[in-house]
């Protein structure tokens, strides 16, 4: 008695003082694609890496990012060469993948069968007959078999993105309308993004309850909107996820803002930055702000940069996950006539492209991969040896006492190592 008296006081000692748990990863939508071209890529030592997400879990990487597109066949030819092909087969062997590897899934529904992001969410072409009526039940319908297939396939989500940069809605009609873009002041739009997000929720909350739900969107350059935004969202959901991309969104006294809004607003909300990138080499003319003078475009000023977005996010118990967008890119030894992933080079990656613009060795990891790491530093994390036991899977109040089953009254409880809020 006085032994299981301890162990309850030292997880409630932790789980009190630590922060949430805290992921850190990276979005690898197309890694089977780069695998099976024949991409080449060498660890800091310059070493052949033979198994990319056990090398991820060894650089400290605990979570995964994953794109869903509802029938990418559909997609412009323009836009496949971007890199759309996700389908649910795609993703469910990429996502068996990951959670065999010991890490957890994020899945981020593109309702749509190319790019969803805010200036194009357009409507799946074999829904686009539908009435609203239809689509909320078409929405509901199809989460429910994409997670249900996910979860036969040994691919459960953890965390499930209902719709990807959603900032004025989603399900617009065609191309050639985007007249139902959503925003709190359009009280008939926003209503129906409402219902779509609703029914999505309901979906995930039936076929993966443990899963947490991120609402994410890429409004950190406008902080109006953002917080008008979060503020009259009314479905459920547990995360706000945002895009930060500071040559897209402004330097990082920008993302703090941000940050301190959502932490006033929303306490009761974790924040998750489901997308971030910095280049390492020369960045387009069409970016919205320059601070290469602050950090500059080379392999150096990417980790730099890196290093900065991490101390910045770490002040924040709130903010719980970082991901890395297309860190896997690297069209290093294939053909570009023939083999080639994708119809350009993305010089924001953690693995060289080439090393005729910056001298790095091509297809080597970049230095700034070995920053991220840094993030989980004051996590809770919890380990898994030390709460992995029948004992301390149960529920427990913050004074100690143990329940029978998990709590039905609205509070803060400790669970599995966890601080976990009950609604």
């Amino acid at each position: 008695m006085r032994k299981q008296l301890l162990l309850t006081t030292v997880l409630v000692m932790l789980a009190i003082m630590a922060n949430a748990q805290k992921y850190v990863g990276g979005d690898i939508s197309l890694l089977t694609q780069y695998e099976t071209h024949g991409t080449k890529y060498f660890d800091e030592n310059g070493q052949p890496i033979s198994n990319m997400l056990q090398y991820f879990k060894g650089q400290g990487l605990n979570s995964m990012r994953v794109r869903l597109f509802v029938d990418p066949s559909n997609a412009s030819a323009e836009d496949k060469g971007q890199g759309v092909c996700q389908d649910l087969e795609y993703v469910k062997a990429l996502g068996k993948r990951i959670k065999d590897a010991g890490m957890t899934l994020m899945l981020d529904f593109h309702y749509s069968d190319s790019w969803a992001d805010p200036v194009k969410q357009w409507t799946p072409k074999a829904w686009q007959s539908l009435s609203d009526e239809q689509l909320y039940t078409k929405i509901y319908e199809y989460t429910k078999d994409v997670l249900s297939q996910m979860k036969a396939a040994g691919a459960t989500p953890d965390f499930i993105q209902t719709g990807n940069e959603i900032s004025y809605g989603m399900l617009w009609g065609t191309s050639n309308s985007n007249a139902k873009k959503a925003d709190p002041g359009n009280p008939t739009n926003w209503n129906r993004f409402m219902k779509f997000l609703e029914q999505a929720a309901k979906a995930c909350r039936e076929e993966c309850p443990q899963a947490k739900i991120i609402i994410h969107t890429e409004l950190v350059r406008n902080l109006s909107l953002l917080k008008s935004y979060y503020n009259a969202v009314t479905t459920d959901y547990d995360i706000i996820g945002l895009s930060y991309y500071p040559y897209y969104h402004g330097n990082l006294t920008q993302l703090k803002n941000a940050l301190n809004a959502m932490k006033n607003d929303h306490p009761d909300k974790e924040i998750m930055i489901v997308e971030t990138g910095y280049y390492y080499a020369w960045q387009p003319s069409n970016v919205n702000y320059d601070i290469s003078g602050t950090y500059p475009i080379t392999p150096a000023g990417q980790q730099a940069f890196t290093k900065a977005l991490i101390e910045l996010l770490n002040g924040y118990d709130q903010v719980t996950g970082l991901y890395w967008w297309m860190m896997e890119a690297s069209e290093n030894g294939l053909d570009w006539n023939t083999k080639r992933v994708t119809d350009g080079w993305y010089n924001a990656s953690l693995f060289n492209d080439s090393s005729t613009d910056t001298g790095w060795p091509a297809g080597k990891v970049m230095p700034a991969m070995q920053e991220l790491q840094n993030f989980l530093e004051g996590s809770a994390g919890i380990s898994a040896t030390a709460v992995d036991t029948p004992e301390t899977a149960t529920w427990y109040t913050l004074d100690g006492r143990r329940l029978n089953a998990k709590p039905t009254t609205r509070g803060l409880y400790i669970h599995d190592g966890k601080k976990i809020i009950i609604n």
